[in-house]
């Protein structure tokens, strides 16, 4: 008996280092400004995060993005945006020429962050999290293409991942943002 309660004992002390970051919430990520960013201040919102991309052919999207921002966002829902050049190099800038083409070309006002990988070796811890289902307890997902989406509810947890192809302004989406 005492030696089940040792194990016991020894298991207890040992899960904290394997329990994963759970929650959107745990991470800290870079504006595009390069000032650190602690997406607990995003407690109680929906978030959707997209990784974007400057010159691709779903670059467009970024219209859409920011008329759903400025329909929807607030107090319950935001949009962040990671710029990341993973995909056929289609985003070569530094954080300021994103800035400053997002500015430019789509009068983008939700919350852009600093340019990171999505997947591959250096994949970012965030997408990291995004794209495994032991640490997210949503299921494993691969990012497709620049512009997918992963809809986080009120209690950081990813409700949906959301294809490149589908339009930030898609029934499905809009549907989810207002329910």
């Amino acid at each position: 008996m005492k030696n089940a309660y040792l194990v016991l004992l020894i298991l207890l002390m040992y899960m904290p280092l394997s329990v994963a970051q759970s929650s959107f919430y745990d991470f800290e990520v870079s504006t595009i400004e390069g000032q650190p960013f602690d997406l607990s201040e995003l407690k109680g919102k929906k978030v959707m995060v997209v990784n974007v991309a400057s010159k691709c052919g779903l670059t467009p999207q970024y219209e859409a993005l920011q008329k759903v921002y400025e329909l929807y966002g607030g107090e319950k829902f935001t949009i962040i945006g990671f710029p990341a050049n993973n995909f056929m190099g289609q985003e070569p800038g530094t954080n300021e020429e994103i800035e400053t083409f997002c500015q430019k070309n789509y009068g983008v006002t939700f919350q852009m962050m600093s340019k990171i990988s999505v997947k591959g070796d250096d994949i970012h811890p965030l997408y990291k999290w995004l794209t495994n289902g032991e640490q997210n307890n949503y299921g494993d997902s691969k990012v497709k293409w620049n512009f997918q989406k992963y809809l986080i509810n009120e209690n950081g947890e990813i409700e949906k991942v959301i294809s490149p192809r589908t339009k930030p302004d898609d029934q499905e989406i809009i549907e989810w943002i207002t329910l």
